[in-house]
């Protein structure tokens, strides 16, 4: 059937410019995308550091869309409270961080934001057969997660079928989000598969106008065969 709802693009902040931050928060705010994608490294749960509390409330400050929140870092639970304070909409933590994955869903919850799981890409989407009727969102890594400007991995388009088969009649409002090596070369590809919002960091950041691509991301057709 055809997609019944249109794919959100979610500019990541990892690849703005932090001498202009504010700068770049407005050019999202004025242009076509959805989100704004926060991608938060610990140096432990993936070999870099990315940012903190105070960035991620500067961004708030200035944004007037959501910000989706994808922790990568070990032992989220420790920090749900202050990443909602700080302006999370949508809190993603990874499968592989979470030894009771079933009380940080329900934590984010709690909270009133979006919960949502990300895999990494050794990571099979069926082990989150007994908990995706609970999840908002799954963030599938399109690369190895740590570093922005990786290259995309062909496995990707797969999964995405895999996922959505797997919540099909189970959770059919389930979001899919793709974060990695996003480009107008595989966004077609990756909505045909099932994806439904598209994570771009270096695509749209080091282009000539990101204004321009985010809008040639958003007008990707939407109109295309799914599951």
């Amino acid at each position: 059937m055809n997609r019944t709802r249109p794919h959100l693009i979610a500019p990541s902040m990892l690849a703005a410019d932090f001498a202009h931050i504010q700068r770049d928060v407005n050019m999202i705010n004025a242009s076509q995308a959805d989100w704004f994608h926060i991608d938060i490294m610990d140096g432990l749960f993936v070999p870099n550091i990315s940012f903190g509390f105070p960035v991620m409330k500067a961004i708030h400050q200035y944004a007037n869309k959501p910000l989706d929140v994808h922790l990568m870092i070990e032992n989220p639970d420790r920090y749900l409270a202050e990443f909602k304070g700080a302006g999370a909409r949508v809190v993603t933590v990874h499968y592989e961080a979470c030894t009771h994955l079933h009380r940080t869903i329900a934590a984010i919850k709690e909270l009133g934001c979006l919960a949502g799981v990300a895999l990494n890409p050794h990571t099979p989407v069926h082990l989150l057969k007994d908990i995706i009727v609970d999840l908002d969102m799954v963030l599938i890594m399109s690369v190895n997660p740590g570093f922005g400007g990786q290259t995309f991995i062909e496995n990707t388009y797969s999964k995405i079928r895999d996922l959505r088969m797997l919540s099909k009649g189970v959770n059919d409002d389930l979001l899919i989000e793709i974060d990695g090596g996003v480009s107008l070369s595989n966004a077609a590809g990756l909505l045909e598969a099932g994806a439904d919002v598209l994570v771009a960091g270096s695509f749209v950041f080091n282009s000539a106008d990101p204004t321009e691509t985010i809008q040639a991301l958003k007008a990707v057709d939407i109109n295309v065969q799914t599951l």
